[in-house]
Parts: structure tokens; C-alpha cells; sequence
């Protein structure tokens, strides 16, 4: 394996013909289904510079990027607090998934957050801009069709949401 290229996050290696990114260190990440106490899904937006614009998202966020050693679990409250204002009463690891397995070895910890109490604004940092929503889950189909009419990314793990049946209708 050759390193082409690294730097505080990222690296990119070369193995034979096949190059791939891969995180640096000991980061993972959690992605968080969260339902709010009135049953709606909790969806945030933000700018992600390698798109170019705005992007409808789960929250997530990476783990033990601040702290060695971070359990997914709470590296996952962190960020759901931090993202959206609010504090999980109960989380659940719904298991390790890879993001794009034939350009990067990222992976995440899916973890579904229920009993959800609002403790603050959210927003994530003033760096991240996040705006967050709130989406039955019936309306998710509805909701990414208007927002990639009118431009906005959709981040892949959205299609957790929606119903299979619908997929083909709103794309």
C-alpha cells in the first residue's frame, strides 16, 4: 500500500491500481435516527463544501475526534445535542455500515435516539450553520422532493427514511 497523499482527517492510499481515501486515527462516526417526543424525524441542513450547497442530512458526527477513546454511544449524544438542541433519554446501536466501500473505508454506527427532550437551540457550531427540521415520517418522500427541486443535496442515508415503494416515485 502506497500513501499518495495525507492529511489531518484524510489519507489517500493506492493499493496495485485501486486508490481509495481512508480516515486517519482512531475516528469513527455516528449517524443518528432521532424521533421527537411529537413522532416526527429530526433532519438537519448544512453547507458541505465538497457538494457545493446545502444538504439534507440525519445528524451525525465524527467520534473521538475530540476525546480518545469515545464511545460511539456517547459520541452520538454529543453531537445530537450539539446539532439539534436535543438530549437522547435512550439510544440504540443499530450497527456498523460502510459509506462507499469502493472509494473510502469511512464507516458509521447508525444509532436510533428516542425519548428525546429539547435542552437548547442547536445549530451545531457557528462554522456549520445547521438548520434543523422536523418531518413526519409519511411527509420525508414529500419533503426530499422539494428540496432537491429547489437544489439542495440529499445526503445517501436518507433513503433509511423512505419508504422502498417510493423511492422511484420522488427521485
Amino acid at each position: 500500500m502506497e500513501t499518495m497523499w495525507e492529511g489531518r482527517f484524510l489519507a489517500v492510499r493506492k493499493q496495485g491500481n485501486w486508490e481509495y481515501a481512508e480516515r486517519q486515527g482512531e475516528i469513527g462516526a455516528a449517524v443518528i435516527v432521532a424521533t421527537d417526543p411529537d413522532g416526527r424525524l429530526v433532519l438537519v441542513e448544512q453547507y458541505r463544501v465538497p457538494i457545493g450547497r446545502n444538504c439534507i442530512e440525519l445528524p451525525a458526527g465524527l467520534v473521538g475526534d475530540e476525546t480518545a477513546g469515545e464511545a460511539v454511544i456517547d459520541g452520538a449524544r454529543r453531537e445530537l445535542e450539539e446539532e439539534t438542541g436535543y438530549r437522547a433519554g435512550r439510544i440504540e446501536d443499530c450497527g456498523l455500515f460502510y459509506s462507499s466501500p469502493g472509494m473510502t473505508s469511512e464507516c458509521f454506527t447508525i444509532v436510533r435516539a428516542t425519548d428525546l427532550v429539547r435542552v437548547g437551540e442547536g445549530g451545531g457550531t457557528a462554522e456549520e450553520g445547521i438548520t434543523v427540521h422536523h418531518v413526519m415520517p409519511a411527509d420525508v418522500p414529500r419533503f426530499i422532493a422539494e428540496r432537491r427541486a429547489a437544489g439542495l443535496g440529499i445526503d445517501a442515508k436518507i433513503l433509511l427514511l423512505l419508504d422502498i415503494a417510493t423511492v422511484g416515485r420522488s427521485m
